[in-house]
C-alpha cells in the first residue's frame, strides 16, 4: 500500500490508482461537457421551451452555482473525506441532468441548471485533490494533463454532439448521456478508491458558509447581469453589488473567529498561495474572453463558419494539455516558479498575436496564436495548482484547491462581466459615430450587430469594421491579463518545498 499520508488520511492500492484517475476523468468529462455541449442546441431548446430572452440564464446560473459551492465543497472535502463528496456531487449532477432532460419549460430547464452547478461545483477541485492524494509531485503535472485533455476533448466534441442531438434525436439527450457516464464514474470510485480519515469533532463554521455563498452569489450575479439585465449605474446594481461588499465584509469578521473556518484567512498570507490564486483569477479571465471573443471575431469578421471558429479556438485546448504533460519534467528541474513564469510569459506572447490580427487573418494565424497561449497556460496553470498543493498536509489541500478553483470562477465572472463592457462600448461608440450616411440603417443598440453583419454593402462593412475594433480592444485587455498572470507567478517564492504552514 502506500505510505500512509502524514496527517489524516491514506489511500488504497498503488495498482487501483488507474481505475480512480478513469473515473476523474470520466466524472470531470461530465462537466467538460455540459460546459459547451448546450451551446450549439440553444435554438432548438428555445423552439421547444419558448423562453428567448431567459436563454443566457442556462449559463449564468450554471456558472453562479458552480462558483460559490467550490470553497466549501473543498473545505467539507478535509472534513469528512473526499470520497463521499466526490460522489455526492456525481449523484447530484445526474439527478439535475435527468430533471434538466425532463424540463416542461425555460424556468424549469434554468433551475435544473442551477442544481447542476451545484454538483459540478464538487467534482472538478475534488477530483484535482484526489490527484494531489494519489501522484507525487513529480507525477502529478502529466496526469493533471490527462485531465486536461479532456476538457480539450469537450471543447471539440460537446458542439458536435449538441448539434447532433439537437438535429437527429432531441436536445433533451444532451442531458440524458449524462446518466450512464455519471454512473460508471461512480461504480469505479465506489469500488477502487479507498481512504481512511480521522473521525473526531468538528465545528462546522455554517454562518461562514452562508455568508460566502450568498455574497459571492451576489458579486457574481451583479458582474455577470450588469450592464445587460440593468444599467451599471442604477440602483439595482447598487443594491446588488453594495449587498455582497457586505456580506463579504461581513464573512470576513466571522472567518477570524471561528474555530474551523470554511475559507482559512492564512491562506491570503502565504506567498504561494497568494501568488498561485491572483494567477487562477487571470486565468478564468483569459480563458473566458478568448472563448468569448476569438470565435465571434472569426465569424464576424473573417466571415467563417462556426466550425471553422470552434477549430481556431480548439487549437488553445490542444497546446494546453501538451504543455501541462510535460511541465512536471520542467519543474522538477527549475522549479514551480520559473516553470510557470516560463509558461506566463508564452502566454503574453500568445495574446500579443491574437491583438496583431487583421481583419485580412488567415485562420492558421488566429488558430497559431491559441495554440502558444494554450502552451503558456499549461506551463503555468498546471504547475501553480501542484505547488498550492505540495505546501500544506492532507487536511489542508482540498481547502487550497477549491480555493484556487473558486478564484478561477471568479476570475472569469469578472472577466466577462469586463470584456463584455469593453465590446459593448466601443460598439456602441461606433455605431453613434458612424457616417451620416448610414446611420438610419444601423441598429439603434449593440444587440442588433448580428443583423447588420447580415445586412450586405456599406452597412455589413462598417458593422465588420466596428466589430473588429470592439474585438481588438478586448484582446488588448485579454494582453494586459496576461501580464498580471506573470506578475501573479513571481510571487511566488522560488523555494515552495521548505515552507510550514501553522495557524
Amino acid at each position: 500500500m502506500t505510505a500512509p499520508a502524514p496527517t489524516r488520511a491514506s489511500v488504497g492500492l498503488r495498482s487501483e490508482r488507474g481505475p480512480v484517475l478513469g473515473a476523474i476523468m470520466l466524472s470531470t468529462a461530465l462537466i467538460a461537457l455540459d460546459s459547451t455541449i448546450i451551446a450549439t442546441a440553444v435554438p432548438s431548446v428555445v423552439d421547444d421551451l419558448g423562453g428567448f430572452s431567459q436563454f443566457p440564464w442556462l449559463f449564468s446560473v450554471y456558472l453562479l452555482a458552480q462558483a460559490v459551492t467550490v470553497p466549501v465543497y473543498g473545505k467539507l472535502a478535509d472534513v469528512v473525506g473526499r470520497k463521499p463528496l466526490l460522489i455526492f456531487g456525481i449523484v447530484v449532477f445526474l439527478a439535475a441532468s435527468l430533471f434538466c432532460g425532463l424540463a416542461w419549460s425555460m424556468p424549469a430547464l434554468i433551475v435544473g441548471r442551477a442544481l447542476q452547478g451545484l454538483g459540478a461545483g464538487a467534482i472538478q477541485p475534488i477530483g484535482l485533490t484526489i490527484i494531489g492524494d494519489l501522484y507525487s509531485v513529480a507525477e502529478r503535472a502529466k496526469v493533471q494533463g490527462y485531465v486536461a485533455s479532456v476538457w480539450a476533448a469537450a471543447s471539440v466534441l460537446g458542439p458536435t454532439m449538441g448539434g447532433l442531438f439537437s438535429d437527429y434525436l432531441s436536445w433533451r439527450w444532451i442531458f440524458f448521456i449524462n446518466l450512464p457516464l455519471g454512473a460508471l464514474a461512480i461504480v469505479a470510485l465506489q469500488r477502487r478508491f479507498s481512504e481512511t480519515v480521522e473521525r473526531r469533532k468538528h465545528e462546522l463554521d455554517l454562518t461562514g458558509a452562508v455568508l460566502l455563498t450568498v455574497g459571492c452569489s451576489l458579486l457574481i450575479l451583479g458582474l455577470l447581469e450588469g450592464g445587460t439585465a440593468w444599467a451599471w449605474a442604477s440602483g439595482t446594481s447598487y443594491g446588488v453589488l453594495g449587498g455582497a461588499l457586505l456580506l463579504l465584509v461581513a464573512f470576513v469578521l466571522v472567518e477570524r473567529r471561528a474555530a474551523e473556518p470554511v475559507l482559512p484567512l492564512w491562506i491570503f498570507r502565504r506567498r504561494v498561495l497568494v501568488g498561485g490564486n491572483l494567477a487562477a483569477l487571470g486565468v478564468g479571465a483569459l480563458l473566458i474572453g478568448l472563448s468569448s471573443y476569438v470565435p465571434t471575431w472569426v465569424q464576424g469578421v473573417l466571415g467563417t463558419g462556426a466550425v471553422e471558429a470552434g477549430l481556431t479556438l480548439g487549437a488553445l485546448t490542444i497546446g494546453w494539455p501538451i504543455a501541462a504533460s510535460q511541465a512536471g519534467r520542467l519543474y522538477l528541474r527549475i522549479g514551480f516558479r520559473d516553470t510557470a513564469l516560463i509558461g506566463a510569459v508564452l502566454a503574453v506572447g500568445g495574446s500579443l498575436l491574437t491583438v496583431s490580427l487583421s481583419e485580412g487573418a488567415e485562420l492558421w494565424q488566429v488558430a497559431g496564436a491559441m495554440f502558444v497561449t494554450g502552451l503558456g497556460m499549461g506551463l503555468s496553470s498546471s504547475p501553480l495548482v501542484v505547488a498550492v498543493q505540495s505546501v500544506v498536509g492532507w487536511d489542508r489541500r482540498g481547502v487550497v484547491t477549491g480555493t484556487n478553483m473558486f478564484c478561477r470562477a471568479i476570475g472569469s465572472a469578472v472577466g466577462a462581466a469586463l470584456f463584455g463592457a469593453i465590446a459593448n462600448t466601443t460598439l456602441a461608440r461606433r455605431f453613434e459615430d458612424a457616417p451620416a450616411g448610414l446611420r438610419g440603417q444601423l441598429p439603434g443598440d449593440v444587440d442588433g450587430t448580428a443583423a447588420a453583419l447580415a445586412t450586405p454593402g456599406p452597412v455589413a462593412d462598417f458593422a465588420r469594421d466596428s466589430l473588429h475594433a470592439a474585438s481588438h480592444s478586448v484582446f488588448v485587455a485579454i494582453a494586459l491579463t496576461a501580464v498580471s498572470i506573470a506578475v501573479a507567478v513571481a510571487l511566488v517564492p522560488r523555494r515552495t518545498e521548505a515552507l510550514v504552514f501553522e495557524d
